[in-house]
């Protein structure tokens, strides 16, 4: 069985080539309808037919990969203005002579805290951040250092030796914070995947946020989900319905999806589906449901 994988925030998905119809880069030229759900983000027409389209990060994940990025690109402002806090603050007690408010231990910074748990699949933004720790020792040391020298030089003398070791630390810190958040805004380039459930008519668009790679499996690669939910793991009902198994890639998961599946109505989501050899591993509302 032909699949192309997908990345959706943290999660890799596959749809078989044959339900797809066409990928195209999303411009965010969506026509907005009012809509209760969620993860619907507009309409699109696919060779004159309009087709709702729907963020596939919302139905996996509960919340779009645009708003997970632009958090965590606030959030690499706020790290950068702490440090920027921190250094007026202990240019302030090197100008006046009293004791640093600041802690000089690196580790007990929110910056550590969160540099410590940072995870991110992105391997240039992974290598970025990385390289934010030598520079954010370096202010530490500097600031151990320029309180040891005030106690015996003038503050004049201390202030100019701080004016010269920040711009060279701060300007380099200011560089790495600015090219990971460039990072996470260049390695973003959603696109919209047309679906089909007869090779011809557009069916659903989903918004996912890039390809990956096309690979071949055969079904007793795919594992079913009761292996999972057999042990008391369980998925939600929307989610489930769904998903086919799981793929084993080199290093993790991905989540076979059947795209015809993942909006029906809700009467039909409650009873199982079966197995045809037409659309060999996936699955077909049962006629007896449809009458």
């Amino acid at each position: 069985m032909d699949l192309i994988n997908f990345r959706v925030g943290h999660k890799t998905i596959s749809l078989k080539i044959l339900d797809i119809l066409l990928t195209e880069r999303y411009e965010g030229n969506l026509t907005s309808l009012p809509n209760e759900n969620k993860s619907f983000i507009g309409v699109k027409d696919y060779m004159d037919t309009p087709t709702p389209i729907f963020d596939l990060g919302v139905v996996l994940n509960n919340r779009s990969t645009y708003e997970v990025n632009a958090a965590l690109s606030e959030l690499l402002v706020e790290r950068e203005k702490e440090h920027l806090e921190w250094l007026n603050v202990l240019e302030n007690n090197l100008s006046t002579g009293t004791s640093s408010t600041n802690s000089l231990d690196p580790s007990k910074s929110s910056f550590s805290r969160w540099y410590k748990d940072f995870e991110t699949d992105n391997e240039d933004l992974k290598s970025i951040v990385a390289k934010l720790e030598k520079p954010y020792h370096a202010l530490h040391v500097m600031a151990s250092e320029l309180l040891e020298v005030r106690k015996t030089q003038s503050k004049d003398s201390v202030i100019i030796l701080f004016e010269e070791k920040k711009r060279q630390t701060l300007n380099q810190l200011n560089r790495l914070f600015e090219s990971a958040r460039e990072q996470i805004s260049l390695d973003y380039k959603p696109i919209i995947i047309f679906t089909t459930k007869d090779g011809v008519t557009p069916h659903i668009g989903l918004l996912v946020d890039k390809v990956e790679d096309n690979i071949n499996v055969k079904k007793e690669d795919i594992k079913p989900l009761e292996q999972l939910t057999s042990v008391g793991f369980d998925v939600d009902p929307q989610t489930k319905n769904m998903m086919r198994g799981l793929i084993k890639m080199k290093h993790k998961h991905s989540l076979l999806l059947d795209p015809s599946a993942i909006f029906r109505p809700e009467h039909l989501m409650r009873h199982e589906a079966e197995e045809t050899e037409e659309y060999g591993l996936f699955y077909t509302i049962p006629l007896k449901y449809l009458i």
